[in-house]
């Protein structure tokens, strides 16, 4: 099938997270080919469309990695009939066994071919690879800062153990899907239902203090809202702790206090 004839520039790539290096690419170009996997993602599917104005179009990776290098650009050429400019990155590679990089992209391709230098902040080299290193250290300044944005997650809404709103505080639980999670902990953030954000803190992790389940888990800071959505968002700020065990709910309470008087002042910074 082609694609819009109106399309002349692409950039390719996984563009997970969308990230200020895939930024650099995305402001060259029409649209975006997107090589697309199977979770584990900072922007999972579609979502990638959320942080750009461009046409995504998504190439699965399992349909086109045991294509040559010839015939993924054979692809290309095929599915985009006028396209005039590929942009890629300093280390992009395609085709089986990733037997094509950038240089012979140029060979092959007969148009332009526009390679993207190396992207670093304070040194350091911008890579999907690097910002899940720091999401899994709970390190989610430096997550944001190699983004350009906060970092969200979205899940849908389910029934959780229902002791937060008898016993603690109450919370939203979400089951999320697809999306790489950081470290298991505590962590201000602010939580949209429907379309307003509200401050809030949230846990993820399993719960060792009760039932030792795995939970995704947001309480809404001072406001008393009734959830009618099926999915809901959550945008970290700021790392407050790591996962602990407490001896009793009411040594987990007064963590809990402490913990959204930190999200105050994390989220207010």
């Amino acid at each position: 099938m082609k694609i819009n004839s109106k399309i002349k520039s692409i950039a390719i790539g996984s563009f997970d997270g969308i990230h200020l290096a895939h930024q650099e690419l995305i402001k060259k170009v029409d649209a975006l080919v997107i090589i697309e996997r199977n979770g584990g993602y900072l922007t999972p599917g579609y979502k990638r469309s959320l942080y750009t104005p461009k046409a995504c179009c998504f190439y699965h990776f399992e349909k086109v990695r045991s294509l040559t290098p010839e015939a993924f650009v054979n692809t290309l050429k095929s599915d985009f009939p006028d396209l005039e400019t590929v942009v890629v990155g300093y280390d992009f590679h395609f085709g089986k066994e990733k037997a094509g990089n950038a240089q012979i992209l140029e060979t092959l391709f007969h148009k332009e071919v526009h390679i993207v230098n190396e992207v670093k902040i304070d040194g350091i080299s911008i890579h999907s690879r690097t910002i899940k290193t720091y999401l899994h250290e709970g390190n989610i300044e430096m997550v944001n800062k190699l983004l350009g944005r906060k970092y969200v997650i979205d899940g849908e809404v389910i029934q959780g153990q229902g002791l937060g709103k008898r016993e603690l505080v109450p919370t939203i639980n979400l089951n999320v899907k697809a999306y790489q999670l950081p470290k298991e902990g505590v962590y201000a953030t602010r939580t949209k239902v429907e379309s307003i954000w509200y401050d809030s803190v949230s846990f993820l992790g399993h719960r060792v203090s009760t039932d030792g389940s795995f939970a995704v888990e947001t309480h809404i800071l001072d406001e008393e809202i009734n959830v009618h959505t099926a999915s809901v968002w959550i945008e970290f700020n700021a790392f407050i702790r790591e996962n602990r065990k407490f001896d009793g709910l009411d040594a987990l309470k007064i963590q809990i206090a402490e913990d959204i008087q930190k999200a105050r002042l994390k989220i207010q910074s």
